[in-house]
């Protein structure tokens, strides 16, 4: 978080929060009431200052002041990066880097969730090509495309197919999930409301 930011909660620590205002869409761009920020300086200033409370609520803390956001699926989206000479790379939509992997999975409409040290996040739809390089058998070994798009299908469906994911030494067994599974399963509130008797600021 920003210094500038604890300072200003430091000094006015009760302003009231927003809520209905920000959003998080499914390739990571921040939105405002539906317009996606388009200034890089603004986006990179709400990731770096992107959190949660105990109630699985995800907020921008903007200076005193906390804004809810409504998440268009998960709290995180996963992004492929190369850099020259490295391996792939995988980050956030808030630029934190990957460095574990500890869960995989591809719900109803064939989209891919990943888990790692930051939390729950989809993998962004244009990545996905690329991101089948690094699916395996359950062993390690290699698959062909014939196969991960049988494997995908089962998943879809809801059953266990013959499936990893690896990336950079992790080796994760995808399995089938729901998408309405997943807030419940990853304790996070996909739309904060403004409790009952809250003050309101707009």
């Amino acid at each position: 978080m920003d210094e500038i930011v604890k300072q200003g909660m430091a000094k006015w620590p009760n302003v009231p929060a927003v809520y209905g205002w920000l959003s998080l869409d499914r390739r990571g761009n921040w939105l405002i009431k539906g317009e996606r920020i388009s200034n890089p300086i603004v986006s990179e200033f709400i990731g770096r200052n992107y959190e949660h409370d105990d109630k699985g609520r995800w907020f921008f803390q903007n200076g005193p002041q906390r804004v809810f956001i409504s998440l268009d699926y998960t709290p995180y989206v996963y992004r492929l990066t190369w850099e020259p000479g490295a391996l792939q790379r995988m980050e956030t939509h808030t630029k934190r880097m990957v460095t574990e992997i500890n869960g995989a999975w591809i719900d109803e409409a064939g989209v891919v969730l990943i888990q790692s040290e930051h939390g729950i996040g989809l993998v962004d739809d244009r990545d996905l090509e690329r991101l089948l390089a690094g699916f395996t058998d359950v062993s390690g070994g290699p698959l062909s495309e014939e196969n991960i798009a049988g494997a995908i299908e089962q998943l879809q469906s809801g059953v266990a197919a013959n499936i990893a994911f690896a990336h950079r030494g992790n080796l994760e067994t995808i399995s089938p999930i729901t998408a309405a599974e997943i807030p419940g399963r990853f304790d996070f509130v996909p739309r904060p409301v403004q409790p009952a008797g809250e003050e309101e600021c707009y």
